[in-house]
């Protein structure tokens, strides 16, 4: 009988030892290559499928010497074309190559020859008896060099050719000339201008050429890409549908519609509508689709789906406090109390030494800027250890989205304010408390500005509000007075895990008759949000009864600087913080005072809990105080 020629014996014998036995890949270790690219890699790779699953020696010599030709493809997205790769099989002390792209062709085949005979030799002492013991593969890649962009001639043909913000995408593509031909960034810009010529009504647009030319022995690449822009389209009719049933007029919800028939199409156009829309609260979802295959005379109209929104919303919780005590939440909100969207709310707060009802009306106010018409009444009553305080007070307002970051109110407010110190309670039951009373009716302006990444936890931006409030004596009020109160927020993301949290409050009173001003309008430093460290309205003006217990009195002036620091776990949501706070209330001169800490951060679904501990630097006996709260503070 002839011989068979060496490939077929060396194939029948390894065809038959693994039949005989399997093999185990224990762990596949990728060398040389950043986090990114030998994630993708790993990915690729069949080796990987298969880790600790029994395969035959047939089958594990194939996807080790595929492994090369994978690892290439996985790299070659991030501009790397030509790298040299070397698979190593490992077992006991043994180390073994399997592959070597950077060998001769020739000697690339003798050195398969050679590894397909060290399996079979491999499978047959197995065969005979031997133990299975588990094989690493260990791949170590050098990327060489990268090919880069040659050329790159990028271009829109057409209406949208003179359009300056897609002119701007153009300059702004990436990966330009010279840069490092990396797909995924390629494919982010290509998709990212045909996303704003679909968002500036070119509906039309498409690619009449798209093409990527890789030399790889010269290591370069020339992309050319060119968009047929076509006609732009306008804004045709809007349609609202609220399904299943109508709960405000279309009319009311019209009046959101800012912009008009045939003027050009633009997708902010409609985000701006939805967040009207969503503003009012009245939709648990909202709709909004551009039907340009239904344009007529290049007019694109717009079809709006409403599903409102459960009318009535119950609230309840408990609430505790070192100042007011136990108490209770209640609370009801009807979103829409008629078919012309007026909305009203009731909220109780009933704790043993705090008590308030707050009862609101709003009606739509469309017709200038997104707002609303606010009419409101509040009774408060407190009862503690150093104030005993009653506070009625009227307020009717007209708030207006000015634009996405700045929403403004202006009000007119009444009110009457009762109040005691329990200092100068002379501790006999037949003696009256001393009450002094107050009526003060004043407009107020207020103004916030948020400008943040992200509303639950920001990373970049800035957050504030200022009020102005002022009234005259001639006018309703006991004094002539005039407030400015200013608060501010800065957050500075810091690597990808840490942030960086600044913040500042300033405010002032002119007036020349402190003493009728009530406790309302008077300001106050010490507790969360203000300076931690120190109990809740601790720092400023005080009085001392006769137990030498000190309580706050309200100041004319406030100012508060705080800077926090937090780090989070591998990217949270569990971390923590460290903190210093500084300032003062005060009538005078300002003396500061100063509290730092640490702290627990929970990142939940309504924003950070934050759990801190803190304690004040200007006296040594100063005791630890805890501050609990849950959200963004802006």
């Amino acid at each position: 009988m002839p011989q068979l020629p060496r490939a077929a014996a060396a194939a029948f014998l390894f065809a038959f030892a693994g039949s005989l036995h399997a093999a185990t890949v224990d762990s596949v270790e990728i060398r040389g290559l950043d986090e990114e690219m030998e994630e993708n890699v790993r990915a690729s790779l069949s080796l990987v499928d298969a880790l600790h699953d029994d395969v035959s020696w047939r089958r594990l010599g194939y996807m080790m010497r595929a492994a090369g030709d994978e690892t290439r493809e996985a790299l070659e997205p991030f501009g790397y074309y030509s790298p040299r790769i070397v698979v190593e099989r490992v077992r006991g002390g043994d180390r073994r190559v399997v592959l070597d792209t950077a060998v001769e062709e020739d000697a690339a085949r003798a050195d398969s020859a050679a590894a397909t005979a060290e399996v079979v030799r491999e499978a047959g002492n197995r065969a005979r008896g031997g133990a299975q013991v588990p094989l690493s593969v260990v791949i170590t890649v050098e990327p060489g060099e990268p090919v880069r962009v040659r050329r790159a001639d990028i271009a829109i043909i057409g209406d949208a050719h003179d359009d300056p913000y897609l002119s701007e995408e153009i300059e702004a593509f990436i990966p330009r000339q010279g840069s490092i031909l990396h797909h995924p960034t390629y494919e982010a810009s290509k998709a990212g201008i045909s996303r704003r010529l679909a968002e500036r009504g070119y509906f039309d647009a498409d690619f009449s050429v798209r093409r990527i030319a890789v030399t790889r022995a010269e290591h370069a690449a020339d992309i050319e890409l060119v968009w047929t822009s076509g006609d732009r389209y306008d804004m045709g009719p809007t349609r609202f549908e609220q399904s299943p049933t109508q709960v405000v007029d279309t009319a009311l919800l019209e009046r959101l519609v800012y912009w008009e028939e045939g003027q050009y199409y633009h997708q902010g156009r409609l985000d701006r509508l939805r967040t009207s829309l969503a503003g009012l609260d009245y939709f648990s979802r909202i709709d909004i689709t551009p039907r340009p295959e239904d344009a007529v005379d290049g007019r694109v109209p717009v079809e709006v789906v409403l599903t409102p929104a459960k009318r009535d919303v119950y609230t309840a919780g408990l609430s505790y406090g070192t100042d007011s005590g136990p108490g209770v939440r209640l609370g009801l909100e009807r979103r829409y109390v008629n078919r012309r969207g007026h909305k009203a709310l009731a909220q109780l707060v009933y704790a043993r030494k705090r008590k308030t009802l707050t009862l609101q009306y709003r009606i739509p106010a469309f017709r200038w800027l997104d707002g609303w018409y606010t009419a409101s009444l509040q009774a408060a009553d407190e009862q503690t250890d150093y104030i005993d305080t009653r506070r009625v007070e009227f307020a009717a307002s007209r708030s207006g989205q000015f634009n996405r970051q700045l929403n403004l109110v202006a009000s007119l407010h009444a009110l009457r304010e009762r109040w005691a110190y329990e200092y100068a309670n002379d501790g006999d039951p037949g003696t009256p408390p001393l009450y002094r009373y107050a009526t003060f009716s004043y407009p107020s302006l207020r103004a916030t500005w948020v400008d943040l990444d992200d509303a639950l936890f920001p990373r970049g931006g800035y957050s504030g509000s200022l009020l102005l409030r002022g009234g005259l004596e001639a006018a309703g009020s006991e004094a002539d007075f005039l407030q400015f109160h200013a608060r501010g927020h800065w957050y500075l993301g810091v690597g990808a895990s840490d942030r960086l949290i600044l913040r500042g409050e300033y405010g002032r009173t002119e007036t020349s008759a402190l003493v009728d001003m009530p406790p309302s309008l008077r300001f106050y430093a010490g507790g969360d949000g203000s300076i931690r460290g120190y109990e809740w309205r601790e720092v400023g003006p005080r009085v001392v009864d006769d137990d030498e217990d000190s309580f706050a009195l309200g100041a004319r002036h406030v100012f508060t600087a705080s800077a926090e620091y937090e780090h989070y776990f591998r990217g949270g949501p569990w971390g923590v913080a460290a903190f210093v706070d500084t300032g003062s209330a005060f009538d005078g001169s300002p003396r500061l005072r100063t509290g730092a800490g640490v702290g627990l951060r929970w990142q939940t679904p309504v924003g950070p809990l934050r759990l801190d501990i803190a304690r004040g630097l200007d006296d040594p006996d100063s005791p630890f105080t805890l501050h609990l709260n849950i959200g963004t503070s802006l």
